[in-house]
């Protein structure tokens, strides 16, 4: 009995010091725009990846801080999620299109993940995923990164060569096509009716390609983006067919062509430096449910830090916390949201 209630003090013990070390952290970050998940033991130690979301309909703000925390947990990265912030309230607003604090951070970074639709950021935020880019480290682009910027307002800034629709020699079609392949283009599949079907590319898979390690099955409720032919001489690992109805069961809709739906390619900047880019029109936090294209994501950062040979056979993905990610719509975001409600790794 006495060895009983001693075991039962120290579990107890161990809850309440995870408890105020949790409340700690929170208390920590409750100031921050921003929230950075610190790494356990893992092959990434010593990296950073930096992962920005910013959308107005696929929920990015909720899918990254589950990946990162992945990325963290399971393999050792220290991982930074950056959001949309409006800067009256402190809260997280993806339809507020001019804000993403902390983008600083990206000074310090190996590796950057973009998730943003249409933004068009202050001059002093945007001229660090600029260095960023011209810096030569990787890039993974995820949905709407293809369309990731827009410049509306301020066409005479230095950066409105990165909007979708840039009409400058040299960055036509902007950030999307010039550095990850394809610029937006349309839905390929119905929006909101047809989800898709990934087709693993066969020629990858049998050359062993290090991203599709594992990567065997993946459905999603978004639709196939359209493409033309991707920019800089793109593998394609996966091909994307759009099905009748928005649920893994529903049959494939062979009336419509497939399109590439993830690819690496290489990108050279104007500084003459060379980087990894790994791209996919999937990611929505709905897709992500999905625990092949969770491993094909977490897969890709490690491809695209030059990491392959520590890739497993099937990466650990498990979910860490609670995950109830929201169906993507416009006007759908949780309302009253702050990046310290993210803290909370366990």
């Amino acid at each position: 009995m006495r060895k009983s209630i001693f075991s039962l003090g120290k579990s107890c013990c161990f809850i309440i010091l995870n408890l105020l070390l949790s409340s700690s952290f929170a208390c920590a970050q409750s100031g921050q725009k921003w929230v950075s998940y610190e790494p356990a033991q893992g092959p990434g130690n010593g990296k950073h990846i930096v992962l920005i979301s910013g959308d107005e309909e696929y929920r990015s703000e909720e899918a990254l801080p589950m990946l990162a925390k992945i990325l963290s947990n399971h393999h050792g990265f220290k991982t930074t999620v950056l959001f949309a912030i409006d800067p009256k309230t402190g809260e997280i607003n993806p339809d507020y299109q001019g804000n993403i604090p902390g983008l600083e951070s990206l000074q310090s970074a190996d590796l950057m993940v973009i998730f943003t639709r249409f933004r068009e950021l202050p001059d002093e935020q945007m001229k660090y995923i600029d260095a960023y880019i011209k810096s030569g480290k990787p890039i993974v682009g995820m949905r709407t990164a293809t369309h990731a910027f827009s410049y509306d307002e301020n066409k005479n800034s230095p950066y409105a060569k990165y909007s979708f629709d840039s009409k400058s020699k040299g960055w036509e079609d902007g950030f999307g096509r010039q550095v990850l392949g394809e610029t937006w283009i349309d839905h390929h599949g119905h929006h909101a009716h047809e989800g898709t079907r990934a087709l693993i590319d066969g020629i990858m898979q049998r050359k062993g390609h290090p991203i599709l390690n594992g990567v065997k099955d993946i459905w999603v409720p978004t639709d196939v983006y359209g493409t033309r032919e991707l920019t800089g001489d793109p593998e394609v690992l996966v091909w994307g067919q759009p099905t009748h109805g928005m649920t893994a069961e529903s049959a494939v809709n062979w009336e419509k062509s497939v399109m590439p739906i993830a690819w690496t390619k290489e990108y050279t900047s104007e500084s003459g430096k060379t980087a990894r880019v790994f791209t996919t029109t999937m990611g929505a936090s709905v897709d992500l449910k999905s625990e092949d294209l969770r491993r094909l994501m977490v897969n890709a950062c490690y491809w695209a830090l030059e990491m392959e040979d520590q890739i497993p056979e099937k990466s650990k993905v498990d979910i860490v916390g609670k995950y109830t990610p929201t169906m993507f719509g416009f006007g759908e975001h949780k309302k009253g949201m702050r990046p310290a409600d993210f803290v909370v790794q366990q």
